[in-house]
């Protein structure tokens, strides 16, 4: 009567034909032998032993390839987190707002609607926020993240604004010093307002911020985020005031790097798992996350000054080089053509050299050396993402996917 009822319930569907299997009680005459790889012996169940292997199997190749499927699943973060950021830019907009027509323009400027940007950097840590969504071990210092102003995700939220708003200020005050012309297609605000007004909506900016930071009352975020605008202004610094052998030095580059582009998005990941309540190893994991990621986005940064276009940069190409800036590319293509080291120390402002500098790294694997290092921090940020702590929650699992899918972004760009 049990195989009549069985027989019924294989002929149906994989899914049923599973359900079937586990939830049939073990019968005696099943589980005599004591060899557990032997056949069964009763009348008739060869044949559904064959029926039941290959149900089992097919099912097995279903599970597989909807598993597959489900990994390899495209995820394009911006539009994981289109909303959220519109909501966002709108915040943003209302924040800059200033009382002097004139500084509102300017401060306004690159918030305006259609010279946004992408909005990387809040994209990334949006997501972030999701990713971290997880329930917290016990054993983990236990911080009431509802204990002030806003819940949880408000309060992360608000680490994207001051994120962005903080990047934008950076860009004002290093158009200054660079004497640009265009940023992220149009005149920079330096060039259209003038310097003076550019260093003060800037300013404005980084007041806003601040302002922003400290409705958090977290004093850890606060040391943070107050660290990132310290490592902002001695990178810059770094750049300006370089000795002969620390223009040639990867090791000095690299530390400029960080303190100029890696430390914002490191510092405001970490700030969004101390928010969070996360413990320490969690926090730097995110940190880790948003070095490396930081990095390699700088790299291509400077692979594409030489292979860009002024028209897909939205800035000038070559604008480092012109402006006496060594990067990764000639730094490699240095250590194949050593008297490049002469061009360097001689400077860039004759438009010869410059054209020399370009003939050697042409020769060179100075562009797919960079490519290379950029690739292996991206490898890193991807590592550091799949060292969370695990989770089923499928929001949480397609954030972190797509916080890998931007490392693969960051070193396939054009733009």
């Amino acid at each position: 009567m049990i195989f009549s009822k069985g027989l019924s319930q294989i002929s149906r569907n994989r899914f049923s034909r599973c359900r079937w299997l586990f939830s049939l009680r073990p019968i005696p005459q099943l589980h005599q032998s004591n060899h557990i790889h032997d056949p069964p012996k009763v009348l008739g169940c060869r044949v559904i032993h064959s029926w039941v292997s290959n149900a089992l199997s097919g099912i097995g190749q279903q599970i597989h390839q909807q598993s597959t499927a489900v990994a390899e699943e495209q995820v394009d973060p911006f539009s994981l987190v289109a909303d959220e950021l519109s909501l966002l830019t709108n915040r943003l907009r209302s924040m800059v707002v200033a009382e002097v027509p004139k500084l509102a323009s300017a401060a306004e400027y690159f918030f305006k609607l259609g010279v946004e940007g992408k909005r990387f950097r809040p994209t990334v840590l949006l997501l972030m926020a999701t990713a971290l969504n997880v329930q917290i071990p016990r054993s983990a210092p236990q911080v009431d993240v509802d204990s002030f102003s806003g819940d949880l995700r408000t309060r992360q939220q608000c680490i994207a604004e001051i994120t962005e708003m903080i990047h934008v200020a950076s860009l004002l005050h290093d158009d200054v010093l660079d004497d640009a012309d265009t940023r992220r297609g149009i005149g920079s605000l330096n060039f259209v307002m003038g310097n003076k007004l550019a260093v003060l909506a800037g300013d404005f900016l980084l007041s806003r911020a601040c302002v922003a930071l400290a409705s958090l009352k977290n004093t850890e975020v606060v040391y943070l985020l107050a660290t990132v605008v310290e490592h902002l202004v001695t990178g810059e610094t770094m750049q300006m005031t370089t000795s002969s052998d620390e223009r040639c030095s990867m090791e000095y580059y690299m530390q400029k790097t960080y303190y100029k582009t890696a430390s914002l998005i490191s510092n405001s990941c970490k700030a969004i798992a101390l928010l969070a309540g996360h413990s320490a190893e969690v926090s730097v994991l995110a940190f880790d996350y948003g070095k490396n990621l930081g990095l390699a986005f700088q790299l291509i940064d400077d692979v594409l000054d030489f292979t860009g276009t002024s028209a897909t940069l939205g800035k000038g190409s070559l604008s480092d080089i012109r402006h006496g800036i060594v990067t990764a590319p000639i730094l490699y293509a240095m250590e194949e053509f050593p008297q490049l080291r002469t061009l360097v120390d001689r400077g860039f402002d004759d438009p010869v050299n410059v054209e020399i500098a370009l003939d050697y790294l042409g020769k060179s694997r100075g562009i797919q050396r960079t490519r290379e290092l950029a690739r292996k921090h991206a490898s890193l940020a991807s590592a550091a993402i799949d060292s969370l702590p695990e989770s089923d929650d499928e929001e949480v699992q397609r954030s972190r996917r797509a916080l890998v899918e931007l490392t693969h972004r960051v070193i396939t760009r054009t733009k």
